[in-house]
């Protein structure tokens, strides 16, 4: 028989759900009390920027984005009907296509990164130290290397002017 979680594994699963789940609920409201669209558009935003090609096929979108995405078709949609991203077909498999950023959706996504960035200091940055942080970074990488998923690039500093998560 496999061995169960300890109380204190058990015990750290549910604050880590539950913490996550109000961060992010914070964060979203934060973006919306500034008038911006929710923060998966940022990060679709974001991972289009980030693309070599500033593209992406829907699949490969959804699968660099940080925010849980079951909807990724619609939000798609609505990124093309903004005006912040367009489709174009894959010329090589014609029932394929790509997923572009705009430039509006360029200029979006760095606007939204300053209140996006004042968010995770005042959710995230202003209770923990940066050792703190630290610390909570590598007991979360531990987590995340038993998943079987390709590691996250490193974060940039909130302080830099790059848009970051």
């Amino acid at each position: 028989m496999k061995r169960k979680p300890s109380t204190e594994a058990t015990s750290a699963w549910i604050r880590l759900m539950r913490v996550q789940s109000r961060v992010l609920d914070c964060v979203e409201q934060d973006l919306k009390k500034a008038g911006f669209p929710p923060l998966a558009w940022y990060d679709a935003l974001l991972e289009l920027s980030r693309a070599p090609s500033g593209e992406l096929r829907p699949v490969e979108l959804e699968r660099q984005m940080l925010i849980p995405q079951y909807s990724t078709s619609r939000l798609i949609d609505r990124l093309v009907d903004e005006g912040l991203a367009s489709r174009r077909e894959c010329k090589i498999d014609k029932r394929g296509q790509f997923v572009e950023i705009t430039e509006a959706g360029r200029e979006l996504q760095k606007r939204m990164w300053g209140a996006y960035s004042a968010a995770i200091e005042k959710h995230v940055g202003s209770k923990l130290s940066d050792a703190d942080a630290v610390k909570l970074s590598t007991l979360l990488d531990r987590l995340g290397c038993s998943c079987g998923e390709m590691k996250l690039p490193p974060v940039a500093n909130v302080s830099e002017s790059t848009p970051s998560r």
